[in-house]
């Protein structure tokens, strides 16, 4: 029985290592060199940056300074695009063009054709990403840093802020966050918005009173929906991002 049960030790304390390493996977770099080939080269607002953080290879950074600002943004994409692609390279440039400085950068990605139930194996390069946009911008002397994330990106952001409490952003604004809740969220020394629109995919809006009753347990944060925008705010770009100046204009630029 002894022989037996010391074999089943050895074996789990075996499994251990394997275990955490399913747990903890670096992202596709090769993916994220063929996103920045793609897109750098072709930046009309925003200049390229290379960002460093532990145990992850240079991270690609899309940088638009706003003339005056005293707030910067961190964005943060959804699942397996780039941080020029879609609603969060709209928002860059919109946002800067408003008075805030945007710092776009690449969230880790998977391959192409990984389902979003693999990526909080990513989360904890997520973290480090997240940690290295903020010392960049704090470099540039923005005193005010908020975070504006979209779908999968939201999901790592509440990752990051409940692994980092003490993190000092002025707000996070979560867009859309594709698991539907938010988890492991307390009082934060800083305003939380969810935001998320009228045709959102149906986990997002079952999630929604969930959401709301958590928020409301955290001082000055809330909810609110874009009317008539899908998943990806499409067409509803400008609106949100008028939306988003509303949201911070409590914090100051």
């Amino acid at each position: 029985m002894r022989f037996f049960r010391w074999r089943a030790i050895c074996a789990a304390a075996m499994c251990a290592p394997l275990v955490a390493l399913a747990q903890h996977q670096p992202s596709n770099y090769a993916r994220e060199k063929r996103w920045a080939e793609e897109i750098v080269p072709s930046l009309v607002v925003g200049e390229a940056v290379w960002l460093e953080a532990p145990r992850t290879e240079k991270f690609l950074g899309i940088y638009t300074e706003a003339r005056n600002a005293k707030t910067a943004i961190i964005l943060a994409h959804g699942l397996g695009v780039h941080p020029d692609h879609g609603l969060i390279g709209d928002l860059r440039a919109r946002l800067a063009d408003t008075g805030y400085t945007t710092l776009s950068i690449q969230m880790p990605i998977l391959a192409a054709d990984a389902p979003a139930a693999r990526y909080p194996v990513l989360f904890w390069e997520a973290d480090a990403r997240f940690a290295a946009a903020l010392t960049f911008l704090r470099r540039k002397r923005y005193d005010k840093v908020v975070l504006v994330s979209h779908s999968m990106g939201s999901r790592m952001a509440n990752h990051y802020i409940v692994a980092h409490p003490r993190v000092p952003l002025s707000g996070w604004i979560s867009l859309s966050i594709s698991n539907g809740e938010f988890t492991g969220l307390k009082r934060m020394s800083f305003p939380v918005f969810d935001v998320y629109a009228e045709k959102d995919f149906d986990v997002v809006l079952q999630g929604a009173p969930k959401r709301a009753a958590v928020l409301k347990r955290m001082r000055g944060s809330s909810q609110a929906m874009v009317f008539g925008a899908d998943h990806h705010f499409s067409k509803k770009e400008k609106e949100l991002a008028a939306l988003i100046r509303l949201l911070l204009e409590g914090e100051g630029k």
